[in-house]
C-alpha cells in the first residue's frame, strides 16, 4: 500500500506528501514523473518527482489543490493509502555535461528543479538557483534550497521578500556578469517562453520542463502534444524536458487555453464558488 508517511502544508494552496514506494524510490531521477490514483475510482494524476529516499523507501510529491483530483488528495491525512502510485515515468533530467547550471523555478515550478540542486551539487557541479513567486508565503523551502545551491536567489512579484521583480530580471543579471553554461527552466508556459528569449540572445543551452501540460502520462491522450524543432513531441513519453529554443511556446499557450472555461465551471462545481 502506498501509505502517506507524512503530509506538510507548504503555503495555503500547496501540500508535500512524502509517499511509501519503495520500488519508485529505488529507480526514480530528478526529472521523472509518477502517476497516482487517489482511490480506485478516481483519475490518474501525473505528478513531478520532488524528492527521494532510496534507503527509507519513500518518493515526494508537491502538489497545489487546483481540482478534483489535488481536492480528494488535500482531504487525506498521513497514514492513509493511496490505490496507485506508478513510476518512475518520462525521462530524467541530463546536464551531466554541464559544469555552471542555473535553475530558474516559478511557482509552483521551485518543486521540480529541487531534486535537481542535489543532483548536481553531489555531482561536483556549481549550482545557482533562482525561485520566484507572487508573494512571500508562496516561497516553498528556502532553508533546503540553500543548502543544495552555491547561490539562492528569491524573487517576489510585489517585492514581500527577497528582490523585487520576477525570475527574467534575476537571470538577466546573472548572464550579464557571464560564467554560466546551462539554464534549466520549469514553471508557468508564459515564464519559460521568456526565459528562453532572454537566454537565445547570450547563445546559453536552455532546458524546459513541459510537466504542467502532462495530462494521461502515457502518450495516449494527446493532452501534452507540442511542437519541438518543427516536429510533434509529447511531453510526458518524449520528455518532458526538451531543448526550450526549440519549444513552440506559443502553439503550447495558445492549446492550454482550450479548456479555460469548461475548467472554470468545473472549479466552480467543486469549490461551490460563483463563477
Amino acid at each position: 500500500m502506498f501509505e502517506i508517511v507524512k503530509k506538510t502544508k507548504l503555503n495555503p494552496n500547496t501540500e508535500e506528501y512524502v509517499i511509501n514506494a519503495p520500488r519508485v524510490a529505488a529507480k526514480c531521477k530528478g526529472g521523472q514523473f509518477v502517476i497516482l490514483r487517489v482511490d480506485e475510482n478516481g483519475e490518474r494524476a501525473p505528478f513531478t518527482i520532488a524528492d527521494y529516499d532510496r534507503a527509507a523507501g519513500t518518493v515526494t510529491v508537491i502538489v497545489q489543490t487546483v481540482g478534483a483530483t489535488t481536492y480528494k488528495l488535500a482531504a487525506m491525512k498521513e497514514g492513509d493509502c493511496l490505490a496507485d502510485f506508478v513510476g518512475p515515468l518520462g525521462n530524467a533530467t541530463e546536464l551531466g555535461e554541464y559544469k555552471n547550471v542555473v535553475l530558474v523555478g516559478g511557482g509552483i515550478g521551485s518543486a521540480v528543479i529541487y531534486p535537481q540542486t542535489a543532483e548536481l551539487k553531489s555531482a561536483g557541479k556549481r549550482v545557482t538557483a533562482i525561485i520566484g513567486a507572487r508573494n512571500k508565503e508562496l516561497i516553498i523551502h528556502e532553508k533546503e534550497f540553500k543548502q543544495r545551491t552555491d547561490e539562492l536567489i528569491i524573487v517576489t512579484d510585489d517585492g514581500s521578500y527577497g528582490k523585487k521583480g520576477t525570475v527574467v530580471d534575476a537571470l538577466r543579471a546573472l548572464l550579464d556578469a557571464g560564467g554560466y553554461d546551462c539554464v534549466f527552466a520549469v514553471g508557468p508556459l508564459r515564464m519559460m517562453s521568456a526565459v528562453c528569449d532572454l537566454t537565445r540572445g547570450y547563445g546559453i543551452k536552455t532546458v524546459v520542463s513541459m510537466n504542467s501540460i502532462m495530462v494521461d502520462g502515457t502518450g495516449m491522450c494527446g493532452g501534452c502534444r507540442l511542437t519541438v524543432g518543427g516536429k510533434t513531441k509529447y511531453a510526458c513519453v518524449d520528455g518532458p524536458e526538451f531543448d526550450g529554443h526549440a519549444v513552440d511556446f506559443e502553439e503550447a499557450i495558445s492549446r492550454s487555453r482550450i479548456y479555460k472555461e469548461q475548467e472554470s465551471e468545473h472549479y466552480c462545481r467543486l469549490t461551490g464558488g460563483g463563477k
